[in-house]
């Protein structure tokens, strides 16, 4: 049972004003590359959603449109990777667990466990899969083991309103499906980045596991990409900086959260675009507006 008192202070810590803002009065940093580049795509059409906030002072250095709700497609998954870190903790199951991948958890696209013989895994070495490749097969499997509710009410106790896993992950979607996989909020979703490096998302060990596994993630396709990592080797400090971050890519939508430590400065941040995507053109200048402000983030913590 929630306590509700507890749900009441967390959720606090996540709500603001409805409307969004568009620009941070006294900004800490100046941001305007982020702005402009951002504000053209919004300028042609695309929705747009980005906060940046510094990770030990808590101000905002970003916000444009951070409260709106926008499709974040695999980003979800960290939801469910909390859900599984909680009952590890909670020695509900075991990490060294096994379980079978099925027909029915059958889907394509993002993950390795699809192409490897193994039909079998452990419940740890599943939410590391998640972490480092967003393996839609674990994701499944880890799914039907805790269920879509439980990850829910997770998240709902976490405070989060406009931020959900909506769903299991589907080759396609049909009418009765929820028609994403998951949506976000860029402000709530920067918050949860910042808890979980400061070790309150439930409890340290919780989140310090789940930050273990997303520390493997090897997609530093956009606001990454400004930051000169090794996309397969970047769990330790790197020039001073130490990333851990998860992205979300579907048709007309890229979105990525994470935080970045760096010898100045540490920040929290998400941002999230939903674009007519009808060519590569259209998609090539996402992916430059992402970098763009990743380039920022790194100006202000190195």
């Amino acid at each position: 049972m929630v306590d509700a008192q507890a749900a009441t202070q967390r959720r606090d810590r996540v709500r603001a004003a409805s409307a969004p803002r568009h620009r941070d009065p006294q900004p800490a940093h100046d941001f305007s590359p982020s702005f402009t580049a951002l504000g053209g795509l919004a300028y042609d059409g695309a929705q747009v959603s980005a906060s940046v906030t510094d990770l030990d002072s808590g101000r905002t250095l970003l916000a444009i449109d951070e409260r709106i709700v926008l499709p974040t497609a695999s980003i979800g998954k960290i939801l469910l990777l909390v859900e599984v870190s909680a009952r590890l903790t909670e020695r509900d199951f075991s990490g060294y667990g096994i379980l079978d991948k099925t027909p029915r958890d059958a889907v394509g696209e993002s993950g390795v466990w699809q192409h490897l013989q193994a039909p079998s895994l452990p419940v740890a070495d599943l939410a590391t899969l998640v972490g480092a490749t967003s393996d839609n097969l674990a994701t499944n499997v880890l799914l039907r083991q805790v269920g879509l509710g439980a990850v829910r009410a997770r998240t709902e106790s976490l405070g989060l309103m406009r931020t959900a896993l909506l769903d299991l992950v589907r080759d396609s979607r049909g009418p009765d499906d929820a028609p994403q996989l998951s949506v976000g909020s860029t402000a709530e979703l920067a918050w949860l980045f910042a808890a979980l490096a400061r070790g309150e998302i439930v409890d340290t060990l919780t989140s310090s596991r789940v930050l273990g596994w997303l520390s493997l993630n090897s997609d530093l396709s956009m606001v990454a990409s400004a930051f000169g990592l090794d996309p397969l080797s970047h769990r330790g400090s790197d020039h001073g900086m130490l990333l851990v971050n998860k992205t979300g890519a579907d048709i007309g939508v890229r979105s990525e959260a994470g935080v970045l430590r760096g010898p100045r400065a540490a920040v929290a941040y998400a941002a999230s675009v939903q674009f007519n995507d009808s060519g590569l053109a259209a998609r090539l200048r996402v992916l430059e507006a992402l970098r763009v402000l990743g380039l920022d983030i790194l100006e202000h913590v190195h």
